[in-house]
């Protein structure tokens, strides 16, 4: 389902959300001659402090701290290796984060009615293999146990409710995400054609044994056809296979943006097959398609994460350089709240913070940093006070609109075991699809405010005709950074791999971008995999 899987899309890739500006714009609904306030939050990196960290512009520090141990980044996989050092034995650890909360991508916010994601809003049920974060599910009792055949079983109350997905297609709307109703004989050959291409990739190993496709990448196979892969686009592939069909390039096209923040003619083969083949869907005897999710979205995991670090994280503060000095760590530190520097002299420090944040903060790291795309990403969450359609399929925990400029929208409330709601809270999300990134994301800070509110309107009008007068009000964040994407030649390319190796064995980088794909999973093992080797150098 969520996971390519079973051909679905997914929105688990997410978001770096490092503070915001929010601006609040009155509209006239001549409709209903009432005031529509929207909320237009602009996020990113925090713009003071961002341009503080650009041109370097801080006080001397005027204190010092030891620690063995000094993790920057609070978001999945800085809370992970948190955790990973509490599960080692070790608690002389600090972590230091930008913002005034932890959780990075997987963060939220909330409403009178509703709490909703601000990222990261949900979890595929992970591959069987998986031991590491099927034991994380089960100490925070998400999975309540195992049954005889050794499939574990979720709390129900954590997993989707039925209906969990729709699509508005040709007029109507149908269930589930992959487009059948209404097309024609020979476009539905060709979608069973690519599923049945997919399950393939899904089975298939090497003559050692390692899965061609796998979560964590790094327990993939690296044969070289598959590296092959990441030579092409998606859309070059799909072209190679003789695929033709219209309804299956645009579903394709849908689940890359949604999980990548590039559509096919950007991202690599390997990558699109990966997010349909890596997923075994083999943790339920029932080989059901239902995913983890909360109204708060991922935020709930890294709830449960942040208690690994409860009183050793620094909040508020900005690392604005890391170095070696005296062979040890050292990383300079802006306390924004008291506006003064500190000096955190370590034995070893974790940088779990994406590539575009440390290329101004350790030296050398631009020349390969630059060869990683970020996709800018907006979600909009709306107040609603009706949400109508043509009731042929009803509202659903994911609603997609077949070819539209978005990607759909999710119901908050749809866990909610409260049936009848005053109002509804839905969260929208776009990603900005472009060969050039850094392009889009100069542009997205130059279009007026009433730009956005109309992009968002107008495309939930395809399936809500009437959204705009039912629309009470609406947030939205930009995020000028959203997601590592990987475009062709990046996932198993020398930047990718220089990026990711440690400073004289004092230095250690771990972030899911280093992967090359933002998924939690990723993030999550990132963190494991950097304690378990920084604690054995």
């Amino acid at each position: 389902m969520k996971s390519g899987g079973n051909y679905n899309s997914s929105r688990r890739n997410f978001f770096k959300i490092l503070g915001s500006t929010v601006l609040i714009v009155p509209f006239l609904d001549a409709c209903k001659e009432k005031v529509v306030t929207f909320l237009i939050r602009l996020s990113g990196t925090n713009h003071i402090l961002g341009h503080k960290l650009r041109v370097k512009n801080f006080p001397k520090p005027s204190k010092q701290i030891q620690i063995p141990y000094l993790i920057v980044g609070g978001g999945i996989t800085g809370l992970s290796a948190a955790r990973q050092f509490v599960k080692k034995g070790i608690s002389d650890f600090l972590l230091v984060e930008l913002e005034n909360h932890l959780g990075g991508n997987s963060s939220n916010s909330q409403n009178k009615y509703s709490k909703y994601p601000l990222g990261a809003h949900y979890l595929p049920l992970p591959n069987l293999e998986d031991k590491e974060l099927l034991k994380f599910l089960e100490e925070e009792n998400i999975i309540l146990g195992y049954d005889e055949k050794g499939f574990p079983n979720f709390d129900e109350l954590q997993l989707t409710f039925a209906p969990d997905e729709r699509l508005f297609y040709k007029n109507n709307w149908q269930e589930g995400i992959v487009p059948r109703e209404g097309n024609s004989t020979a476009e539905n050959i060709e979608l069973n054609r690519f599923f049945k291409m997919m399950e393939d990739f899904r089975s298939k190993k090497d003559a050692t044994g390692l899965y061609w496709f796998m979560i964590p990448m790094q327990l993939s196979s690296k044969e070289p056809e598959l590296k092959e892969l990441d030579n092409l686009t998606m859309k070059e592939w799909l072209q190679k296979q003789n695929f033709t069909s219209k309804p299956l390039y645009t579903y394709v096209d849908y689940c890359c943006r949604d999980d990548f923040g590039l559509g096919i003619e950007f991202v690599s083969a390997y990558a699109g097959i990966h997010y349909f083949a890596a997923r075994k869907q083999n943790s339920s005897h029932e080989k059901t398609e239902t995913v983890l999710t909360w109204p708060e979205g991922n935020a709930r995991l890294a709830h449960h994460l942040k208690k690994y670090s409860t009183e050793k994280t620094l909040k508020n503060h900005l690392v604005y350089e890391v170095k070696i000095k005296n062979d040890k760590a050292v990383a300079l530190v802006f306390d924004d709240k008291t506006k003064t520097s500190i000096e955190i002299i370590a034995d070893k420090i974790i940088m779990a913070t994406p590539q575009f944040v440390n290329q101004y903060l350790v030296e050398d790291r631009k020349q390969f940093t630059k060869n990683f795309h970020y996709a800018p990403w907006l979600l909009a969450t709306l107040v609603v006070s009706d949400l109508t359609d043509n009731y042929s399929f009803p509202l659903s925990w994911d609603n997609v609109a077949h070819g539209s400029k978005g990607l759909g929208y999710i119901y908050n409330q749809h866990q909610s075991l409260q049936q009848v709601q005053d109002k509804k809270v839905i969260t929208y999300y776009y990603s900005f699809s472009s060969s050039d990134c850094g392009k889009s994301r100069r542009e997205i800070y130059k279009k007026p405010k009433e730009y956005w509110k109309n992009l968002v309107i107008n495309d939930l009008k395809i399936s809500h005709p009437n959204i705009e007068e039912v629309t009470e009000s609406i947030d939205i964040h930009i995020l000028g950074h959203g997601m590592i994407s990987p475009k062709i030649g990046f996932l198993f390319s020398e930047s990718k791999h220089k990026a990711s190796k440690s400073i004289a064995d004092k230095i250690f980088f771990a972030h899911s971008d280093l992967s090359g794909i933002s998924i939690f999973e990723e993030a999550f093992h990132q963190g494991i995999n950097i304690v378990n080797k920084v604690i054995l150098l």
